[in-house]
């Protein structure tokens, strides 16, 4: 994830060094003095950079990367889906054992086979799917909430609390991510739900850093200092003009991080600070088949295939929209 939050710090400063020189900030200073005339009719709307609508994510790139984002798309809109019915979906109860039919290879009654407790492995894999993918949002939205809140308060403040909040960021970031999740763990004791509070803690200084640095570019523009001039409120200043500014690189750091909360919850859950058994969740499938890893692969390979499907769909999609951004505010 430090290797992603570094692209998109670098990303995000050129982003504001766009905006300032796009105009951006004289539309913004005539706003901010719009609203000081209380008998003013029209005002002057602050031009904010917009994300990409969902089409243009498919129209950047060369027609082989473009084929690449729409194939990722389908399959993360496919795994979303049958996350969310997954009940309707699975042919058998994900958590009914059936001793006489354990260790069956794949057949037309069970389609990926059964595990070592005759349990259905499709079955498992689609209700699997939901505590995975519900894992790592809740990871990511942790780390995004602490993250973003945390760093405009450090690049719009500065000074003592800048300096306090990147000192505890930097002891963060000494660690690396996945060993901070399990110390975490360690201290709150095996669960999905302690994993994902593990994971978000572990991502809270990528958001930092790279709000951080968005927050120091944007708060030096003209139209910052002629709202604070005209009397408005720090909290203000900041939901109103700085924080509209630092939403595209926060939402490529959250596609991103996605993938990286994905790799980390399932790898806590196979090593048994997840999710816990009989509960459905790759990780847990790829620890309970690597035992017969040798006689019955498929009890790892489908598992293992799903969890590299989802990530690289996230990551692709990830680079596309970044790739994206780059393009809309690059010099014509």
């Amino acid at each position: 994830m430090s290797t992603d939050a570094a692209r998109v710090e670098r990303s995000a400063v050129d982003d504001g060094r766009a905006l300032a020189s796009s105009g951006a900030g004289a539309s913004a200073v005539a706003e901010a003095g719009a609203d000081s005339g209380a008998d003013a009719r029209k005002r002057p709307v602050l031009r904010l950079p917009r994300l990409p609508r969902l089409p243009r994510l498919f129209t950047a790139g060369s027609r082989a990367e473009r084929a690449t984002t729409a194939a990722a798309a389908v399959v993360l809109i496919a795994i979303v889906l049958i996350a969310i019915f997954a009940d309707v979906l699975a042919p058998f109860d994900p958590t009914l054992q059936a001793l006489d039919q354990r260790r069956t290879g794949p057949s037309p009654e069970h389609w990926l086979g059964t595990d070592a407790l005759g349990r259905d492995l499709l079955s498992r894999l689609i209700v699997g799917t939901r505590a995975t993918l519900v894992g790592s949002v809740t990871a990511v939205a942790i780390s995004a909430v602490v993250g973003v809140a945390l760093g405009l308060v450090a690049g719009y403040f500065g000074r003592r609390v800048e300096s306090a909040l990147m000192a505890v960021t930097e002891v963060l970031q000494a660690f690396p991510g996945f060993l901070l999740a399990i110390l975490v763990v360690a201290v709150t004791g095996p669960s999905l739900q302690n994993a994902a509070i593990a994971v978000g803690i572990a991502g809270i200084p990528a958001y930092i850093r790279v709000v951080r640095g968005s927050v120091l570019t944007v708060r030096t523009h003209d139209y910052v200092f002629a709202a604070v001039g005209m009397g408005a409120g720090r909290l203000r200043v900041i939901f109103r003009y700085v924080l509209p500014n630092v939403v595209a690189p926060i939402v490529v750091l959250t596609t991103l991080s996605l993938g990286t909360a994905v790799l980390t919850v399932a790898g806590l859950s196979f090593l048994g600070l997840g999710a816990q058994p009989p509960t459905p969740e790759w990780g847990v499938m790829v620890r309970e088949g690597r035992d017969y890893l040798a006689d019955l692969p498929y009890l790892t390979i489908f598992p293992g295939l799903a969890i590299i499907l989802l990530v690289v769909s996230l990551n692709l999609l990830g680079d596309s929209l970044e790739l994206t951004l780059n393009k809309k505010r690059s010099p014509r």
